[in-house]
């Protein structure tokens, strides 16, 4: 509603009025309306003004609203942002709005943050837009108590397929922070493209950050063979930027957790330094998708190069958690190398899943000198699991449940409904869909449908699981508006399963809310699968 009338004390609200998502723990409608004017004003301690500053930001189309940096509160009329010692969790808020004053409390700027939120999605669309000005807004009274049920809510995006600049990362930030999600895993080495500055080792980039061409549409079958355009392709993030990106984050209640691939997926870093290699090559840095062969031998001398590829990240990110990949490692150069041979031999390892097991924990020993943690995807459990590493298990729930039984932190992020790279929509439409790399079809309803916590774990294990992730991977994304319509609104469902208690997920009423704000994503020029929601958009999807 935008108006210019009195306070509306008496206003009748109705449910339609608070359409949040995510779905607040506790939600009471209260009678009445508060008047946001361009003469209100933000009250907020000097820890708070982060929060003050992009709360004023946000209010923008209103007018410049000033900010008073004070412990002397008034409410009347204005906006309050106030720490409470007496809200026990950190991500937990109270929202109160009355036809007299809104305020906000929590125990910690980012609870206040996720209380910041909501108060957006009581406000009208048009505000998103900036492209009005002096606009006289209300708000519906509503007390709402609310925190998450996960402590990980994350999303991640593949850079090293399809390279986006720091603008679009920023956008993508942007999404995080309006789902009330707080981690971004950053995937930034692949085979294809070493997208971080590395100052020690300077060809990362300027060889390993570029191919000479890529794979052109749906190839690697008998019976369609790939073919490749002679394009050169890559880019890479400056340290500089890195650290601009994680500021813009973390004044975002965002965790920039950056994944640094090995010992497989590491053709690029290869091919610029192709010594660390089992074989003299030659390497490059690949032109197509899939699995290669070509992995990190296991010598002195690669742990020593990854060490200090790993001393730069860490001063780049203050994230505890440092991915270190571990998937999709093909062990045919170690079953022919008579150093990796030797050394299963010397150091009792079995075979070369136990090598991979050993690789893992030479890695996950340093990082830990660093005072970090690693992360790995579930195939870091074959031959045994690093002492401290959290899995991320994405073939299915098993390596999960498998870690959880064994005590380990899990992140869990199943194909089967964490995959925004596979297509939304099923049946004969799916031909208007953009060309993606699989079958395989994740529908906004199945993502609503996840449960992270699987039932055959006991209350024990199940505490265990951190939370959840949606996977980005680009192969098939060339653009930042295709990325943008493959996650929106799968993560828009997938924040609310990680959010909300899953007792008070209804399917029906969150298509009921998630129809106002995609009003949001239009004013905010999002992308999002119009033709996934059935929101009478037959035509003109993409």
């Amino acid at each position: 509603m935008i108006s210019c009338g009195n306070e509306y004390r008496d206003t009748i609200n109705s449910p339609e009025d608070y359409p949040i998502i995510p779905k607040p723990k506790q939600l009471s409608i209260k009678n009445g309306r508060f008047v946001l004017r361009s003469t209100t004003q933000i009250y907020a301690s000097s820890t708070l003004k982060n929060e003050a500053n992009y709360l004023s930001e946000m209010l923008k189309p209103v007018g410049d609203l000033q900010i008073n940096l004070s412990d002397e509160y008034s409410l009347k009329q204005n906006i309050t942002l106030r720490l409470d010692p007496e809200i026990l969790n950190k991500e937990d808020y109270r929202l109160s709005i009355s036809p007299q004053s809104v305020e906000i409390s929590a125990n910690s700027p980012v609870g206040i943050f996720y209380g910041i939120q909501s108060l957006r999605q009581l406000l009208p669309s048009e505000i998103e837009s900036n492209t009005q000005e002096n606009l006289s807004v209300t708000l519906p009274a509503v007390e709402i108590e609310d925190g998450p049920r996960y402590p990980y809510r994350g999303m991640h995006l593949d850079v090293g397929r399809h390279f986006f600049d720091s603008s679009h990362i920023k956008r993508y930030l942007d999404l995080i922070a309006m789902h009330k999600m707080n981690k971004f895993h950053w995937h930034l080495t692949e085979d294809q493209g070493w997208r971080i500055e590395i100052k020690k080792y300077p060809k990362l980039t300027s060889i390993g950050g570029y191919r000479d061409g890529t794979a052109i549409g749906l190839a690697g079958t008998k019976n369609a063979p790939y073919t490749y355009d002679t394009i050169r392709y890559g880019g890479y993030y400056t340290q500089e930027e890195i650290r601009e990106i994680v500021d813009y984050a973390a004044r975002r209640h965002i965790e920039v957790i950056p994944e640094i691939e090995l010992p497989g997926h590491s053709s690029a870093a290869l091919a610029a330094y192709p010594e660390y290699g089992n074989t003299k090559g030659p390497y490059q840095v690949a032109k197509r998708w899939g699995i290669f062969k070509e992995i990190y031998s296991p010598k002195e001398e690669t742990f020593t190069f990854l060490e200090e590829i790993l001393k730069e990240v860490v001063t780049l990110f203050p994230s505890k958690y440092i991915h270190i990949g571990g998937d999709e490692v093909l062990k045919d150069e170690w079953e022919q190398s008579s150093f990796a041979q030797e050394l299963i031999k010397r150091e009792n390892l079995g075979d070369e899943q136990g090598l991979q097991s050993y690789f893992i924990r030479r890695i996950e020993s340093y990082l830990n000198t660093l005072d970090r943690e690693i992360i790995g995807w579930d195939e870091i459990l074959e031959g045994g699991l690093a002492p401290n590493a959290i899995v991320m298990s994405w073939r299915g729930e098993e390596g999960g449940i498998e870690a959880a039984k064994q005590h380990h932190k899990v992140i869990m992020t199943p194909g089967t409904h964490c995959y925004f790279d596979y297509y939304q929509i099923d049946g004969e439409e799916q031909k208007n869909e953009p060309l993606t790399g699989s079958k395989r079809v994740t529908t906004v309803e199945k993502v609503y449908s996840y449960e992270p916590t699987p039932e055959i774990l006991s209350e024990t294990e199940a505490a265990y699981i951190l939370g959840a992730q949606g996977n980005v991977w680009t192969e098939y994304m060339p653009t930042f508006e295709h990325v943008e319509y493959m996650i929106l609104p799968r993560m828009t469902a997938l924040s609310e399963v990680l959010w909300s208690e899953k007792e008070g997920r209804n399917w029906e009423d969150f298509q009921k809310r998630l129809q106002v704000l995609t009003q949001r994503f239009d004013a905010k020029g999002y992308r999002y699968a119009k033709y996934s929601l059935n929101l009478n958009e037959k035509k003109n999807n993409k």
